[in-house]
């Protein structure tokens, strides 16, 4: 059987004016997986990330701890994809519905970093509202379009394979989730209880032959726990 890896990208810059950006957290967070790799021995065949620069940064950085211990390294494609959904447009999208029930939500968002508790749970209501379908609105990609667009993603990787493959996927914690809802038929609401356990540079795997996937594991985050420093264990 083939496998596939997929590792969330390194923490981003949450609270700043670009998000799209690793911290020097994630920095690190990528070079430990990518030396995890290494010491494992893994040869890869294909790699693979969407193309926000977070996750580009993040392949990059971790590739070269392979190449570092004299690994072929294969080029890092570009699949869109694989992308993160815009967490941004959900909440400007919705946010006016939940006003009424959350008056401070908007001040709450505006300061995220300063209120990261609240803003988890805010973001948590806003997203059940987009999964469920019932909030959706002209030019919001929808939580079921965007099942299709990472579904499509996954479609091609699978009939360019072949079944012996080891192939690496830089991606984002709700590229994941919605790989798990496909995969495992979790719903959607399941899925993203999960979505929010996700640490930065975690591995899981899936395992296929043909087109036929199944989840080998999910979310380990051994290389980081022991280095037996919290600080590299994040969640956005």
């Amino acid at each position: 059987m083939g496998s596939i890896y997929l590792i969330r990208h390194g923490q981003a810059s949450f609270g700043a004016d670009d998000y799209d950006v690793l911290s020097h957290i994630g920095i690190r967070q990528a070079e430990v997986v990518g030396a995890h790799l290494a010491q494992l021995g893994t040869r890869l065949d294909r790699s693979l990330s969407g193309d926000l620069r977070r996750q580009q940064h993040t392949a990059n950085t971790a590739l070269e701890q392979l190449r570092a211990a004299a690994i072929d390294v294969p080029p890092l494609e570009i699949d869109a994809a694989f992308n993160e959904f815009d967490a941004d447009a959900v909440i400007r999208a919705l946010l006016p519905g939940l006003l009424p029930e959350e008056p401070e939500a908007l001040h709450i968002l505006r300061n995220a970093a300063q209120n990261r508790a609240e803003f988890q749970r805010l973001f948590a209501l806003l997203i059940g509202r987009w999964i469920s379908g019932e909030h959706d609105q002209p030019g919001l990609q929808s939580w079921q379009e965007f099942v299709e667009q990472v579904r499509g993603g996954l479609n091609r990787l699978l009939e360019q394979a072949n079944s012996k493959q080891n192939i690496a996927v830089f991606t984002s914690g709700g590229t994941i989730t919605a790989l798990l809802h496909l995969i495992t038929g979790i719903p959607a609401a399941q899925a993203f209880e999960l979505n929010w356990q996700i640490v930065n540079t975690s591995l899981s795997c899936l395992k296929f032959r043909g087109k036929q996937v199944s989840l080998a594991s999910f979310n380990s985050h051994v290389h980081l726990q022991l280095l037996k420093t919290p600080e590299l264990i994040t969640y956005r």
